[in-house]
């Protein structure tokens, strides 16, 4: 922190959340010698802030009991970083959130000293977030409850319509919820195909909350297997590929939705399913890696054709 005024809000702040802080715990959390965390206790009391203080080795400072802390403050940069959270926010399709984000920005705003109101509009003029931008808008009611049913590991019922228009009831135990190439998903066991199941939010059409409990996998990571199990999807060419580099390099020009790695005779495959072979056999073709097609035939065909085209347009 830039200001010592920062650092005596920091250091209310840790007493708000801490029942209790030795003088050498609250000089490690705020990066200042233990004579100086005496200095800010001595300021907080200026101001009105009763603070109990146990003096000796096992010496702490406390908060009085029942002691109401007034309205939060923010430094400048912690303003700048909830404004830029809620620029986010704003983007990721939540249709019913818009109004709290626009409220929870306005508030800031109206606190906002000038220079900062400026600082902010410069910040925003010049800084571009890469987001994938959302496929369809999914209402916030069924992300809270939603949300709230995973953390809590509670069952819940759930209308879904698939993408060819079918609907079903399923019982779920949701795991988490991910955002990914543009669109929101719940994840989680379906009770109706006895299995590990992605539901985009935008088709759920209704949520109610069931009293049965779950166990959560432990450190089940729902953004691999939303990768993973969109990378996997059945599409109209089953393409697999010979890497003559390490797992690492491909990964860094292959994106994991494009399909699954694994290590085969000192090389690495790469199996993907594929709708348009020749927009895929033009981004091989960007690639400085060495590869070997071994299937299909009609991707080598398109990958010869694109480097026919480039020869030709480049004389």
């Amino acid at each position: 922190m830039e200001k010592p005024l920062q650092r005596v809000l920091a250091v209310l702040e840790l007493l708000q959340s801490h029942p209790r802080l030795s003088g050498a715990q609250l000089a490690d959390l705020v990066g200042v010698e233990r004579r100086t965390v005496r200095r800010y206790i001595v300021e907080l009391e200026r101001f009105g802030v009763p603070i109990r203080a146990e003096r000796g080795r096992d010496g702490h400072y406390a908060l009085m009991p029942g002691y109401k802390l007034p309205p939060l403050m923010f430094s400048n940069d912690e303003t700048l970083a909830l404004s830029v959270g809620l620029r986010v926010a704003g983007e990721l399709g939540l249709r019913d959130m818009t109004p709290a984000v626009a409220s929870a920005q306005a508030k800031l705003d109206r606190v906002m000293p000038v220079s900062l109101k400026r600082k902010m509009g410069d910040l925003h003029a010049v800084v571009a977030l890469d987001l994938t931008r959302p496929q369809t808008e999914s209402g916030s009611a069924f992300f809270a409850e939603i949300t709230r049913c995973a953390s809590a590991a509670q069952r819940l019922q759930m209308g879904y319509c698939a993408l060819d228009g079918s609907t079903t009831e399923r019982m779920v135990d949701p795991y988490g919820v991910g955002y990914l190439y543009g669109a929101w998903y719940v994840v989680g066991y379906c009770h109706l195909r006895q299995g590990l199941r992605s539901f985009r939010l935008d088709r759920v059409s209704a949520v109610h909350a069931l009293p049965q409990s779950f166990g959560r996998p432990p450190a089940f990571d729902v953004l691999q297997y939303l990768r993973e199990s969109i990378a996997t999807l059945p599409r109209a060419h089953t393409v697999a590929i010979l890497f003559r580099a390490d797992q690492a390099a491909v990964r860094r020009v292959m994106s994991a939705s494009i399909g699954t790695l694994t290590a085969h005779r000192g090389r690495i495959r790469l199996d993907a399913q594929i709708d348009d072979l020749p927009a895929f056999a033009r981004d091989l073709a960007r690639l400085s890696l060495e590869f070997e097609i071994v299937k299909p035939k009609a991707l080598k065909t398109a990958l010869l054709k694109h480097l026919q085209h480039l020869l030709q347009a480049h004389g």
